[in-house]
């Protein structure tokens, strides 16, 4: 037994050992037949938004169903194949993607394993070639982007400035419809407010996000919106040190302090749940997309800061009830420029 005993640890060891010469980092947790996998993008699970969203509804389904999870990390986007069909080979029963940079990896990954079923955030099934096996997440952006920039519009005039704008990260749909939205919502507040818009070319970097900001606010911009993941989170400190306001994306990014005038909220963890829930009932919507707006509480708007304009907060609620009534309809989803 003492034998059995020390192999068993020897054995251990070399398997932990083993697995740092891996770039890519993974979690598991349940014991169900049932397995559900989750490939995030290179943003990885402390983006404090998109990822770490997909994982909340993720987990959220391991305690309330009971099934297997795994998590694996990607450090580039070279990463999300191997990863994709590392949990397919592997028998999971459903493979999530998270983000739109992963629609040509998931696709290929589909193909190869037309028994498995996919699904992937932010991305329709007719993109990724309206393959029967694998389900689209997609949400209404642009209704809390409109949220947003209304708030973004009379913030702006409380305070007497001119435009408020927008960093994204890539001109991505799901990012286009924040910023359309953002847009038309601050010129209903404001019909003369400008509305500057500019890409940083990334998700992840920190600095690029901040210097668009950064000369964003010089141009004369006194609330930005940050729509570009962990990169977003150099915005919202640009805002932070340059006094203004700013607008945090997907999840509520209030915490970060009292100039985050609110959040444009993606409820990427229901999404994720519900897509989990319905394929462990059997009921899987492979061949199409599940769509969420606000009038199923998909989308929305976070708390508002404590010191925001008196008033804001109930303005807003009226436009969005107003939204879900169908009262406001047509609310751009492209960005021009």
């Amino acid at each position: 037994m003492k034998k059995l005993v020390v192999l068993a640890v020897l054995a251990a060891l070399a398997a932990g050992c083993g697995s740092t010469k891996h770039k890519t980092s993974s979690t598991t947790t349940g014991s169900s037949a049932f397995k559900v996998g989750l490939s995030t993008d290179t943003g990885g699970l402390n983006d404090r938004g998109f990822n770490h969203l997909a994982y909340v509804g993720l987990q959220r389904a391991g305690r309330e169903l009971g099934v297997q999870t795994r998590v694996v990390q990607a450090s580039s986007a070279a990463e999300y194949v191997p990863n994709l069909s590392s949990l397919a080979r592997q028998g999971y029963n459903l493979v999530i993607g998270v983000g739109f940079t992963e629609i040509q990896a998931l696709e290929t990954v589909a193909k190869q394993f037309p028994h498995t079923h996919f699904a992937i955030v932010d991305v329709s099934n007719a993109d990724e070639g309206s393959l029967p096996n694998v389900e689209g997440l997609l949400f209404k952006e642009q209704e809390a982007g409109y949220l947003a920039g209304y708030a973004a519009g009379l913030a702006a005039k409380a305070r007497g400035g001119h435009a408020v704008s927008s960093v994204g990260g890539e001109k991505q749909p799901p990012v286009d419809r924040y910023i359309a939205g953002f847009q038309a919502g601050a010129k209903a507040a404001d019909p003369g407010i400008a509305t500057p818009n500019a890409y940083s070319q990334d998700f992840n970097a920190q600095q690029k996000c901040k210097e668009v900001a950064l000369n964003q606010i010089q141009a004369g911009s006194v609330v930005v919106f940050q729509v570009a993941g962990g990169c977003g989170l150099g915005a919202l400190d640009a805002a932070r040190e340059q006094g203004v306001w700013g607008i945090g994306v997907d999840a509520d990014q209030g915490y970060l302090g009292s100039y985050v005038l609110t959040s444009a909220l993606k409820r990427v963890d229901t999404a994720v749940y519900q897509s989990i829930k319905d394929a462990v009932a059997s009921h899987f919507k492979g061949g199409q997309d599940a769509v969420y707006s606000l009038a199923q509480n998909g989308v929305g708007i976070g708390k508002f800061s404590p010191k925001a304009p008196a008033g804001i907060a109930a303005k807003v609620e009226n436009v969005r009830k107003q939204i879900v009534a169908g009262k406001i309809k047509n609310i751009p989803t492209t960005v021009s420029k």
